[in-house]
């Protein structure tokens, strides 16, 4: 591990997170071993698919144009995800052991989380997948139900559209759990819904992303300052600092509520992949230290990263910003 950490690198700068090659060959490193009569074509179509969907070269599909959740995101999720799949197995009792085909179908529906932030041709009103921000999820689960089939994973179709809701806020974690019969289901869902908490937050570039990536797209979703039907607004981000300020209590809400509570802190399952370590958490915490110390001193000029966006679009950023003042005018003026 290196000092200085590359910002499209996974938390242990070995992987290149922004390549979907890379996190694959990385992903069937793990699995390999892990599962050696496992096929891992269904794996091999998957990320084939996704390389072009995200790219809008796949008919009836825009490609990614969401400057936070771009195609780096997805593939650092997948990446930890794998860890930690990897990591439970090597750790369960044989009752409670996954089996590769679960793995492999887990993995699919991490690599295809926040596939329902890309818009389709037929969906004329819509100008960035960031509108779709309180409904991702849902969009998600169609679409596995459509896709595992076709790589031969039909049967998982169902656990997939159920174990994707972790990953969100459309349907409490209970009643996700009420609908799985098999335990094993359960615990996939809470080490995905894990890998795309600590992944995140782990980031290099997570505090610049937070303000000037996430809080557009927070904008754009209805979520910064949502109108109510009524047309009364409540605004809950005033500005990408603002959702900065309000950082730190979420990181330590989500730690509280959703890693060690509803998903019962699978986050240590990766520790037996370093030897009793967790990078993933340990890069939280240093974020989330130094955050602290911008915001006891107000010195903004100490976020100074500027990482790439891995979008389909030639300026995500411009086109981003350009539609957040449009829409905040609009709300301000209604």
């Amino acid at each position: 591990m290196t000092n200085v950490r590359r910002s499209d690198y996974d938390v242990t700068d070995t992987v290149q997170v922004s390549s979907p090659a890379a996190v694959r060959a990385a992903v069937e490193a793990l699995f390999r071993p892990t599962w050696p009569e496992t096929p891992l074509a269904p794996l091999q179509r998957s990320f084939e698919h996704f390389d072009l969907l995200f790219a809008g070269k796949i008919p009836g599909y825009h490609g990614v144009d969401t400057v936070y959740h771009d195609r780096q995101h997805t593939l650092d999720i997948t990446l930890a995800l794998a860890r930690l799949l990897v990591g439970y197995e090597r750790q369960a009792e044989p009752r409670n052991r996954l089996g590769g085909e679960r793995a492999v179908a887990g993995l699919i529906t991490g690599l295809f989380h926040d596939v329902g932030y890309l818009r389709r041709t037929d969906e004329r009103e819509s100008r960035n997948g960031a509108e779709f921000t309180l409904v991702h999820v849902s969009r998600g689960a169609r679409f596995l139900e459509e896709f595992l089939p076709v790589v031969g994973l039909g049967r998982w179709a169902a656990v997939a559209r159920e174990i994707i809701h972790f990953t969100g806020y459309e349907v409490p974690g209970v009643q996700i759990e009420a609908r799985l019969s098999d335990p094993r289901d359960v615990t996939v869902g809470h080490l995905l819904g894990t890998a795309d908490m600590i992944a995140q937050m782990a980031d290099r570039c997570y505090l610049e992303k937070c303000r000037d990536r996430l809080y557009a797209e927070f904008v754009l979703g209805g979520v910064a300052v949502p109108v109510s039907s009524t047309g009364d607004r409540q605004v809950r981000y005033a500005s990408g600092l603002d959702l900065l300020r309000q950082t730190p209590e979420f990181a330590a809400q989500t730690r509280r509520k959703r890693l060690d509570g509803e998903f019962r802190s699978a986050y240590r399952y990766l520790e037996i992949l370093y030897g009793g370590h967790n990078p993933y958490m340990e890069a939280i915490d240093r974020n989330i230290s130094f955050l602290h110390r911008v915001l006891r001193s107000e010195n903004w000029r100490l976020l100074r990263r500027r990482p790439p966006i891995f979008a389909a679009t030639a300026d995500p950023m411009s086109t981003m910003r350009a539609l957040m003042v449009n829409y905040l005018k609009r709300v301000w003026s209604g």
